[in-house]
């Protein structure tokens, strides 16, 4: 047991100092508040103020307060919609710190980079529109199928081709943008910090220039030589594959990421193993694996969210797990749903000091937080206990993916913050439906059943130790 503590300390020792890990971990820490408040718009205009989805639907009154919707949907569309810019910056923001670099501009560059291979300029004959019908069935159409030039335009060869716009698309600054702002920003900064730690490079400013304008020339032929390159890889990609550099790492990397792992119940199953192992040596395990998970699930998060706000039905809603779905069923009173193990020991134990532990442990365990438990009873190198600890989570994630895909609980499609507690988490993660709320209640009981059994021989155990 030592042994197998003492590697998993050091896998987990090289992950806590891994800077790439931690900053992408950092950077969706920090960008969470951001997409709460996306979340909370989706809710005031989609569950609550929404005559057809909504509560407006039987309670007329509430929408007078439809005047709002647009501040809602803005805030929307500038968080959840606009992830990939802000967790790109943050993520720049954090490699240039570990770097030595200080002060906002490095998360203004990797903004610049990520834009440099981010397309600009569309085809207007491209722009779809769809609705989807009373029987759930989804129609699209393109403009091009609606354009017919004719007259002089046609004579001077003006065609449905020939109509363009600029700007930047949803599906960049999306979810689905999102492994490529990682990459960029990651290998972004690392050669920005090359060129930047090269003395030949820089420009050199007489000592009474101000201090603010000689960094600016300091860094100046560094963030040129960058952006070339940058620049350079996502014009080698155009080239070689014939795909802009976006499309090819999402089909490359993101989308058989989340088909091999997001969504796979065995993948994600494994995951949450591997997670409890390192809580059962007092090594965090979500920070461990949240670098990794985070870009993965977060994204099917956000693909749900979208169709859900589209008006999409439950069988069109795209993804069965996603990240507030792992929450949801297997993260319930924190790590290794130990709040099953709270509430066994509160219905069933005799021992006055687990009985205490227990007591001190509920209220955090209402908001998902369990490290008064782990460390307290101990869970931590505790044989008896981890068996449960590591079986728990496992059972009700795949209880949760049994309800979810056979229609029971509905679909996740909203973000909640990681301490929203139980029940109320299911009832608003799936869009105000009492049957998430049920769904909670129904894995909270089966991490009861799982604990009771072992908590029992534990105790037996504390017994025979105590009359030793």
């Amino acid at each position: 047991m030592d042994a197998f503590a003492n590697k998993l300390g050091l896998i987990g020792a090289w992950c806590g100092q891994n800077k790439y890990l931690n900053a992408i971990k950092n950077a969706f820490q920090n960008f969470m508040p951001a997409t709460v408040s996306g979340a909370i718009g989706v809710l005031w205009t989609n569950v609550l103020v929404n005559e057809t989805t909504g509560l407006g639907a039987i309670f007329k009154p509430i929408m007078a307060l439809k005047v709002l919707n647009p501040i809602f949907s803005a805030m929307q569309y500038a968080t959840i919609s606009c992830i990939t810019i802000g967790v790109t910056m943050l993520v720049a923001s954090e490699i240039a710190e570990a770097n030595g670099e200080t002060g906002a501009y490095p998360a203004v560059l990797g903004f610049i980079l990520w834009m440099m291979v981010t397309p600009t300029s569309f085809a207007a004959k491209n722009l779809t529109a769809s609705y989807i019908d009373k029987a759930g069935k989804s129609h699209a159409f393109k403009l091009a199928d609606f354009i017919t030039v004719t007259g002089d335009a046609a004579k001077n060869k003006i065609s449905a081709d020939s109509f363009t716009y600029s700007g930047i698309l949803s599906s960049y600054t999306a979810a689905t943008g999102l492994f490529t702002g990682l990459i960029v920003a990651l290998v972004g900064m690392e050669i920005y910090n090359m060129f930047r730690n090269n003395d030949s490079l820089k420009i050199k400013m007489p000592d009474q220039v101000p201090p603010g304008v000689s960094r600016a020339f300091e860094v100046l032929i560094p963030t040129c030589l960058t952006c070339i390159v940058i620049g350079a890889i996502g014009l080698i990609c155009q080239l070689a594959t014939g795909a802009e550099l976006n499309a090819f790492i999402f089909n490359v990397v993101q989308k058989p990421l989340q088909s091999i792992v997001g969504d796979n119940i065995f993948a994600v199953c494994i995951m949450y193993i591997i997670i409890s192992l390192f809580w059962c040596v007092g090594i965090h395990g979500n920070n461990m694996v949240g670098a990794i998970k985070e870009p993965i699930f977060r994204p099917l998060l956000y693909a749900n969210t979208a169709a859900y706000v589209a008006g999409a039905t439950q069988k069109n809603i795209p993804y069965v797990m996603n990240l507030t779905m792992l929450l949801m069923f297997a993260e319930f009173g924190g790590s290794g749903v130990t709040i099953g193990l709270v509430i066994a020991i509160l219905i069933f134990s005799k021992r006055e000091d687990n009985r205490t532990i227990a007591g001190i442990s509920i209220v955090p365990a209402l908001f998902n937080i369990n490290e008064t438990m782990t460390f307290g009873i101990p869970l931590v190198l505790n044989p008896i206990l981890d068996i449960p600890f590591i079986i728990a989570p496992v059972v009700t994630m795949t209880v949760g993916y049994i309800l979810v895909s056979s229609g029971f609980c509905p679909k996740v499609v909203l973000e909640v913050p990681w301490t929203m507690p139980p029940v109320i988490m299911g009832f608003l993660a799936t869009g105000g439906k009492p049957m998430g709320a049920i769904s909670q209640l129904i894995v909270i009981a089966i991490s009861i059943l799982i604990y009771t059994p072992f908590l029992l021989a534990y105790e037996k155990y504390q017994a025979k130790q105590s009359a030793e």
